[in-house]
């Protein structure tokens, strides 16, 4: 009989951990702070890789409900630059690897497959403490505690978890995204709807490095963008975010001269714009084994984005949970042989990102990808 595992934290990773031990029949028990699965807007596209976002959905038992989620037409590739020239562009035939999905539809199909109750709404957890025998004592925000030989933390970037195992803290990269919407943007800016195509638009100024915007065609005529800017976080706390107008002024300004169809990313949005600091964990981010207690997604291995992150959490819980189904007598062998592929894993994909990528390293990369399929 398998020690009932603890899960703090149900972003993509937590979920998939729980659903696969789910399907081996391993119990389990989910802790998330948010208060219900709608307390907060998901994010925007994913694109699903197929050597590790799918492969953790088929140890899930779930490709055939992810394929119901896919939207057609959205692996199409455009990159411009600041003028709106088109320096790449790629159609999405129906050969590529990575079909795209919304998160918040990814997310919902994993919390639905999912038994009822298993996952502990409104649970934010504030202290963990070591107890004898690799246990740990969890308490949450809520007054309420338990008690696990199992420990898992999904949860996230500034995981609870995480001082368990090791020292380290997420530090600043020295530049953030700033994420716009706009809808309807057939009708209302035909012009920018025109620039993005069908599915993800990359605009960049291949002679000034830290510049570049990332837009993607949802759902309705939605377009969601992410606006990199390359300065400090004083810089940032100068802005006032919650005046809307002023912040979009304030970024567009860093786009000054760049052609209106791209800008009206910044400006035209009919939502506030969201400041998203981007923060990274040391690249080879490992630590000692310590009994009863590992992590999986940001909480083990936080990096600057770049297509990687939803599809590695995902692929660290199938492996977990795979781990755990083949040793249920013995957890620290079990935890031994997730960590040991971990570690290389997540390392070869942190090094990908460690610096501020140039216009060039953009353009090769979606050249790259496009030569393979991806």
């Amino acid at each position: 009989m398998h020690a009932p595992v603890t899960i703090i934290g149900a972003g993509l990773g937590g979920l998939v951990l729980a659903r696969v031990l789910h399907v081996h029949g391993i119990p389990f028990t989910l802790y998330e702070a948010e208060s219900s699965p709608t307390a907060r807007a998901q994010g925007g596209m994913l694109d699903i890789h197929g050597h590790n976002g799918q492969l953790a959905l088929q140890a899930a038992g779930l490709m055939d409900e992810f394929r119901g989620i896919v939207l057609e037409g959205r692996q199409a590739i455009r990159l411009l630059g600041r003028d709106g020239t088109v320096l790449f562009d790629r159609a999405d035939d129906g050969t590529g690897q990575s079909p795209e999905v919304q998160r918040g539809e990814l997310r919902q199909l994993l919390l639905d497959a999912l038994p009822d109750g298993t996952i502990r709404w409104g649970h934010k957890a504030t202290g963990i403490r070591a107890l004898t025998g690799g246990r740990h004592e969890v308490t949450f925000a809520n007054g309420t505690t338990t008690v696990t030989s199992l420990l898992v933390g999904a949860d996230g970037a500034w995981s609870r978890v995480r001082p368990l195992l090791s020292d380290a803290t997420p530090e600043y990269v020295g530049r953030s995204f700033v994420e716009t919407s706009l809808h309807d943007a057939d009708t209302g800016h035909p012009a920018t709807a025109k620039a993005v195509g069908g599915g993800t638009l990359v605009a960049l100024d291949p002679d000034t490095n830290g510049k570049w915007l990332v837009a993607h065609r949802e759902k309705g005529g939605t377009l969601h963008a992410y606006i990199t800017v390359t300065r400090p976080q004083d810089w940032f706390a100068a802005i006032d975010f919650t005046d809307a107008a002023a912040a979009a002024e304030r970024i567009a300004e860093e786009y000054d001269g760049w052609a209106p169809e791209l800008t009206a990313l910044i400006t035209a949005g009919q939502t506030a714009p969201v400041l998203r600091p981007l923060h990274a964990l040391p690249v080879g981010h490992r630590w000692d084994r310590v009994p009863g207690v590992t992590l999986l997604g940001d909480a083990a291995h936080l990096s600057t984005p770049n297509g990687e992150g939803a599809n590695l959490a995902m692929e660290d819980g199938a492996e977990l949970g795979k781990a755990l189904a083949a040793h249920p007598d013995d957890i620290e062998t079990a935890l031994t042989s997730y960590e040991q592929a971990l570690f290389p894993r997540s390392a070869a994909a942190a090094a990908e990102v460690a610096h501020n990528p140039t216009p060039q390293d953009v353009i090769n990369f979606f050249t790259d990808r496009d030569q393979a399929g991806i």
